[in-house]
């Protein structure tokens, strides 16, 4: 996997992480949601990047 695509996957991460702390924050439920799933999604994709690397090797 590339660094690259690892890095994209933590931002997306993190990015989902700061949507939903801002919607909660602000009391917008529907970005907090969003934030959410966009989160969910880049640890999702984390874990699939950690696997591949274990059988890889």
């Amino acid at each position: 996997m590339k660094f690259e695509d690892r890095l994209a996957h933590q931002v997306q991460a993190t990015r989902g992480s700061m949507k939903k702390l801002f919607g909660a924050a602000t009391g917008n439920s529907r970005l907090e949601a969003e934030g959410r799933r966009e989160q969910a999604r880049g640890n999702v994709k984390r874990a699939a990047d950690k696997l591949r690397d274990a059988f890889k090797r």
